[in-house]
């Protein structure tokens, strides 16, 4: 097996392991397009999990992902990020530490695009690393949301059009990953509570937050039914209609939808790609 080929799987492993529900519609794209949706997935969540680290100190996390998002808008030097996330090597997840290996399994047409957005993305989360996370109005709401999110979808819609020239609307676009983002915050909203996060806008009520939630999966719905592409509409399918059965199960009073509801979901949408 070629160097090449042996990260690539090894992408695709890791792919499997920090998220099974977006690992299963990566499989229903072509090729070229599954490599840089893989390569872009993974890049996000590099820098994500430095956002999210538990232990790590905010002034820390601040530096990597502002030293990251300047890598990122010119050559990205493999060994340069290395060194820089080197001192924090047995705190930080394999991803985190592997971000250079993401970008050399995206398609070299393709890389720039995913590198501009993780740059935008990260810079975004830096700036709300500073925030300490504290939601005071919707615009603020709109904004982490369009960050660690909407960002996704605008970057989604761009490979679309590269590899399908499908047209998207930027807006839905946004919605669709407002709405799934909005969907973990409902879901994690005792968790964020602890740790002193708070995603809630001032005087916000969870209603208020189902409401903002409904009407941005409302637009993702509109977002799938200008794909007419099979492959493409079924990859942003399972992870809509997981966010959709969440908010159900939210709204009837329970923590979030069982292991056996989430397998029926998946089974659902695999079987429409057969």
């Amino acid at each position: 097996m070629s160097e090449v080929a042996a990260l690539q799987k090894e992408a695709l492993d890791m792919l499997k392991k920090t998220s099974r529900t977006f690992y299963i519609p990566i499989t229903f794209l072509e090729p070229k397009l599954k490599k840089a949706v893989a390569s872009a997935y993974l890049c996000m969540r590099a820098i994500d999990e430095v956002e999210d680290h538990e232990t790590l100190d905010p002034k820390i996390k601040q530096e990597l992902l502002i030293a990251t998002s300047k890598m990122l808008l010119k050559d990205f030097n493999k060994v340069e990020y290395e060194q820089l996330v080197a001192p924090y090597k047995d705190i930080l997840p394999p991803v985190s530490l592997r971000l250079g290996d993401w970008l050399e399994i995206c398609p070299t047409d393709l890389v720039e695009t995913v590198k501009v957005y993780t740059s935008e993305m990260a810079e975004g989360m830096a700036k709300w690393v500073g925030k300490n996370w504290q939601v005071k109005t919707k615009e603020d709401l709109d904004e982490y949301t369009y960050y660690v999110a909407g960002l996704v979808g605008v970057m989604l819609s761009d490979l679309w059009k590269w590899s399908a020239d499908i047209e998207t609307d930027r807006e839905l676009a946004i919605a669709y990953g407002r709405g799934l983002q909005a969907v973990n915050i409902l879901r994690n909203v005792d968790e964020d509570s602890e740790r002193g996060v708070k995603f809630f806008p001032e005087g916000w009520t969870r209603a208020d937050m189902f409401e903002y939630a409904d009407g941005n999966l409302s637009k993702a719905d509109d977002y799938i039914k200008s794909i007419n592409r099979r492959s493409i509409s079924l990859f942003c399918k399972l992870p809509l209609a997981l966010a959709h059965k969440t908010l159900k199960a939210l709204k009837n009073g329970k923590e979030k939808m069982t292991r056996a509801e989430v397998e029926e979901t998946v089974e659902e949408v695999q079987a429409e790609a057969k």
